[in-house]
């Protein structure tokens, strides 16, 4: 009998696969996993990610900890092999299959990922001499090694602009050399333009093996309307963090019947799709078991009289002179939001906008809302890790329409999955960098 979804779908900005002849999930690997965004919108999408690779040891424990079906490597991709990698898929195929009611033949459909960006960043020195820079060569090398039927690199737009579009260019003649057909124009995306309350855009190159039909970028006309998510629809229902004094301490707190009843009530359709409420019926991800009363990432930023009385003044869009921070606006976008730098390059806090409403910056949550982070995902508990965890990812909304577009081009339709699975060991989001060095060497050695 041929497939149908069990639900009405109306426009999307992807195509639909030309016959739905074929139902299974796609396999697909993630070069630079970070803690799991792309990864999530690529699972959102109907894909099965069997292998995670992500050098910080602190990322890839929060990776574990929401996706405990995948094999996560916490390596860097330098020091990869292409065999390592296929070994790893296999048990992350296993991981995903216990029963063993599928097969699969070795063929990986998607490697993706989103290389270091500091030395294309319009924000930094744009240095082409950056190493980091090496790393975008590094997702060429396993791409040409482990040869995908498809593959999609994230970038900053800056990696096509001035000098660096020479750069750009010398990865787009090798990719072509290794049988790789490239969507031309590279396009960069705005994630508001698909269903993300912030404007952030990002450069995507999108390859096709040689014999493969090629992929289209996704088109923002073809979205639902409204198409506009707004600050107020992402964190106007969540409760004010001041009312809680044990979030001075941990980062999550555990709300009352009535307190979640009101939570809910309030909630836009985009936070009841985040949270579960509703049917969202282009979310092929496997469901998380997880606690809707216990609010996560929440941990309170204490601020100063001085700074509240500043906060306090301020109108929507405002920068404060001081902080240098901008209030965000209930009824527009959020503007970019940023990850700050890691310990080698000073450990130093992104700037964090401050909230629309309350004389105060926003919290992981609130900043996980806006980036379209389903509430049951949680990041380290630190607010300097998962501001960064945050910043860094690839929305998920909008990985899911690039997942999405190439599930189409493959002209496969993904079952949809309704086993839930529980989550990983809470010790993963606590790990600090030296525990979590710890915990990636010991499952090394024992594996």
């Amino acid at each position: 009998m041929e497939f149908s979804y069990p639900f009405p779908l109306p426009p999307y900005p992807f195509k639909m696969p030309k016959s739905s002849n074929s139902r299974r999930r796609p396999i697909a690997i993630d070069l630079f996993a970070g803690a799991g965004g792309f990864s999530l919108g690529i699972e959102q999408a109907g894909f099965d990610v069997v292998v995670a690779v992500e050098q910080d040891p602190v990322h890839a424990a929060v990776y574990a900890f929401n996706f405990p079906h995948a094999e996560v490597i916490c390596a860097d991709v330098g020091t990869l092999s292409a065999q390592a990698i296929r070994e790893a898929a296999v048990r992350g195929w296993m991981y995903h299959n216990p029963k063993k009611r599928a097969s699969w033949n070795g063929e990986i459909d998607l490697v993706f990922g989103g290389p270091p960006c500091q030395g294309f960043s319009l924000m930094g020195k744009r240095r082409l001499d950056d190493e980091r820079n090496d790393l975008v060569f590094h997702f060429y090398r396993l791409v040409k090694e482990l040869q995908p039927r498809y593959f999609v690199m994230e970038n900053v737009p800056g990696m096509n602009q001035g000098e660096h579009a020479l750069y750009l260019q010398r990865l787009l003649a090798e990719f072509e050399t290794a049988k790789y057909h490239i969507t031309q124009p590279v396009r960069v995306l705005n994630a508001a333009d698909f269903g993300v309350p912030q404007k952030r855009r990002r450069l995507f190159l999108l390859g096709s093996r040689d014999g493969e039909p090629p992929l289209e970028y996704p088109d923002p006309q073809m979205c639902p309307k409204p198409k506009s998510v707004t600050v107020r629809d992402a964190i106007a229902d969540l409760p004010n963090l001041d009312n809680f004094p044990e979030l001075k301490k941990t980062d999550e707190v555990l709300l009352t019947p009535l307190q979640l009843e009101q939570l809910e009530a309030s909630a836009s359709l985009y936070v009841k799709k985040l949270r579960g409420l509703v049917r969202d019926r282009y979310n092929l991800a496997y469901p998380r078991l997880w606690h809707p009363r216990l609010l996560t990432s929440s941990m309170q930023t204490q601020h100063t009289t001085a700074a509240i009385g500043r906060f306090e003044e301020m109108q929507p869009g405002q920068l404060e002179m001081v902080s240098r921070l901008r209030r965000l606006d209930s009824d527009k976008c959020c503007h970019t939001l940023r990850a700050g730098t890691g310990s080698e390059r000073g450990s130093y806090t992104s700037p964090r906008p401050i909230h629309p409403i309350y004389p105060r910056v926003i919290s992981v949550r609130e900043a996980a809302r806006l980036h379209s982070f389903p509430d049951w995902f949680r990041f380290h508990t630190t607010k300097w890790h998962g501001f960064r965890q945050v910043g860094n990812a690839v929305p998920p909304l909008l990985g899911r329409v690039l997942g999405s577009q190439i599930v189409a081009t493959l002209d496969i339709v993904p079952p949809l999955q309704t086993e839930p699975l529980e989550l990983g060991d809470a010790q993963l989001i606590r790990l600090n960098f030296s525990k979590a060095t710890q915990y990636w060497e010991i499952l090394r050695i024992t594996s």
